[in-house]
């Protein structure tokens, strides 16, 4: 059956159609009668056609063996009816057992609840919005303690998107709030740190080295007018000179 082919669904519905079944042939059938039934069956033969190849591989070989299309019809429901309704449970459980940790992001784990929610709407099962509502709000971590209280004592009856709506500014708001916290902070450090590697008054300032040599070398000696030393100088070398010896 080609893709959007209205006339092979048609064949299909009509041959699984259980209001119309086979009648047995009869001895008194006459030909429209016999030419009836044997299109039935042909309709019936390509309508197990049209199941079996839309199946997989391994489902193929498991149903191929069922010549009646109406047999491999209700094997097929009932088996993916079980699945379906084990994936419901599975799904429920999930939604109801889900927690919202601090330190991640509130909307993106509400957002994930939200997936529950659709792929749950997706196999008919819906959720009240009131039920979502409280559920989100029950959820919310420790620190949106305060947040939760004002949203039980609101009196308005808020959809879930104006429930996101408000989450939303409310984590901006305690983001924003929180980096302003620590601006200050740094200020403060950085005031701090640099008051350590300033000397106020000049306190403690190291002295410029004061290399006595090398101004010796432009000093003249008031007593006999040379350079390079001083008489005291010279007067402490001498007597130094002459105790040594």
């Amino acid at each position: 059956m080609e893709p959007g082919s209205s006339s092979g669904i048609k064949m299909i519905a009509y041959a699984l159609d259980v209001n119309h079944p086979a009648t047995e042939p009869q001895e008194s059938d006459g030909d429209q009668i016999r030419a009836a039934r044997a299109k039935q069956g042909e309709d019936e033969l390509l309508c197990c056609g049209h199941i079996l190849n839309a199946l997989s591989d391994r489902l193929f070989d498991l149903y191929s063996s069922i010549k009646s299309q109406l047999e491999i019809w209700n094997a097929l429901e009932q088996k993916y009816n079980n699945k379906k309704q084990g994936t419901d449970k599975f799904l429920i459980m999930k939604y109801f057992e889900f927690v919202v940790h601090d330190g991640i992001s509130i909307m993106d784990q509400v957002h994930e609840m939200q997936i529950y929610v659709s792929k749950l709407k997706d196999l008919k099962i819906e959720i009240l919005e009131a039920i979502q509502v409280g559920a989100v709000i029950a959820k919310l971590p420790l620190s949106w303690n305060n947040y939760r209280k004002k949203l039980l004592h609101s009196t308005e009856d808020f959809s879930v998107d104006q429930l996101l709506k408000y989450l939303r500014i409310e984590e901006e708001t305690q983001i924003r709030d929180q980096m302003h916290q620590v601006q200050p902070n740094s200020k403060v450090n950085y005031v701090l740190e640099k008051n350590k590697n300033t000397n106020p008054n000049g306190v403690g300032k190291k002295r410029k080295s004061f290399d006595s040599n090398s101004n010796k070398r432009h000093v003249t000696c008031y007593d006999c007018g040379k350079k390079g030393h001083i008489k005291k100088l010279l007067f402490q070398k001498e007597a130094k000179d002459v105790w040594n010896a």
